[in-house]
């Protein structure tokens, strides 16, 4: 697989990364064709799993790459990232109160951003595309650093991303659909629902990808920035949600063992 990636351009190569990762989410979201429910234990514990891969890749495949990347520069060498970290918190903090979004398992009344009349599936799927954003664009400008022949930068580490990428995915495609059935909806509309909240990914790797070929001096803050973009996402969504349900061990425990297989991606293949 790595012999044919080598071959396509960097924007290609983000593009079918991201579509793999879509298409573990929409995996995720099929499983609604075999079962009418997922236990809230279960749901919280793969939430958390998803959580820790977040907070590991954030680390290991964003920031510690921009920082060995800074280094040698005029400038102090944690500057970029501790920029590009907050500029992607405040990016996501902007687009989480403009878009209306209803995070899982809160009623209907609690949907934060714009005031809407969107129904609850609706509110739900752009609750999940939030964060697939920073998942898109982290993927993208992985694949986009390669270009700039760093050390840390390689085609392998920006698979092992991926593949962690879209482990995590899987129970996010669940957490939409699954609600949706409960809620009375369609298994096929459940589906649609759970897939389309990552088909944004693939748009945002693209553009990740061609930002830092185009200008590479950006790329340490935008390694940092998907990663601040994410870390906001964890942090404020996806932990407060797989705690609310009272499974808060199982919650915490799937955290770091998502932690520690992201870890083990990168490491081993980074």
């Amino acid at each position: 697989m790595i012999d044919f990636l080598q071959n396509l351009h960097p924007v290609i190569q983000a593009f079918l990364a991201t579509s793999f990762t879509w298409s573990l989410t929409a995996l995720g979201a099929a499983t609604v064709f075999m079962a009418k429910d997922v236990s809230k234990k279960v749901l919280d514990g793969m939430l958390g799993f998803a959580g820790g891969v977040m907070v590991a890749a954030s680390y290991w495949s964003l920031l510690a790459p921009a920082i060995e990347m800074s280094t040698g520069k005029d400038i102090p060498v944690w500057f970029p990232a501790v920029a590009g970290f907050l500029m992607g918190g405040i990016f996501l903090r902007g687009i989480d109160e403009l878009l209306p979004h209803l995070h899982i398992g809160f009623p209907v009344e609690e949907a934060e951003g714009v005031k809407t009349t969107l129904q609850r599936s609706t509110l739900l799927t752009l609750a999940i595309t939030l964060h697939n954003i920073p998942e898109g664009l982290a993927v993208g400008v992985a694949f986009g650093a390669v270009t700039a022949g760093f050390p840390a930068a390689t085609l392998t580490a920006a698979i092992a991303l991926t593949i962690g990428i879209g482990i995590q995915n899987f129970p996010e495609g669940l957490a939409v659909s699954m609600p949706l059935r409960r809620d009375g909806m369609s298994r096929l509309k459940s589906f649609w629902y759970g897939q389309l909240s990552a088909i944004v990914e693939p748009v945002a790797g693209v553009i990740g990808a061609a930002a830092v070929i185009l200008a590479q001096p950006v790329l340490p803050y935008a390694l940092s920035f998907a990663a601040g973009a994410m870390i906001f996402v964890v942090v404020e969504e996806i932990i407060p949600e797989s705690q609310r349900g009272g499974n808060t061990d199982l919650a915490t425990m799937g955290a770091m063992m998502g932690f520690a297989v992201m870890m083990v991606l990168d490491v081993a293949f980074g």
